[in-house]
């Protein structure tokens, strides 16, 4: 038995919503972080993606299927689909680790400037 996602895998507050760079849509990254350690169910990639939609999630993980990254595996008896890490997926993890990290290390800055254009923007679109 494999060890269960945690729900608060990625919190509100977690630097991946401030990462500048996307690993294919904006949600990719973060599935790409449930599968480093192992095969995953749809249901298991739900607990940590809750604020995903169920139809968003199902087309990023189609995408990184099709860009090769990750495999989808049906099984007929017990029926049941599996996603994984595909080589090509996991030689990304160690460039989305070093991504997180700097965004972690960037955490205050990044959000100092999404605040700073949005202020700058809104009172340009208010006149």
């Amino acid at each position: 038995m494999r060890e269960p996602l945690p729900p608060d895998m990625f919190e509100e507050l977690c630097p991946s919503g401030l990462v500048p760079i996307r690993f294919g849509d904006k949600w990719a990254g973060l599935v790409l972080a449930c599968l480093r350690t192992g095969p995953r169910r749809y249901s298991e990639l739900r607990v940590p993606l809750a604020r995903v939609t169920p139809r968003v999630l199902t087309r990023s993980l189609r995408a990184l299927e099709r860009d090769g990254m990750i495999t989808r595996t049906v099984e007929q008896s017990p029926p049941r689909v599996e996603y994984r890490l595909t080589p090509l997926g996991h030689s990304l993890m160690e460039l989305y680790a070093t991504v997180c990290d700097w965004t972690a290390r960037h955490w205050d800055e990044l959000l100092d400037a999404r605040e700073a254009y949005d202020a700058e923007h809104a009172e340009a679109t208010a006149r």
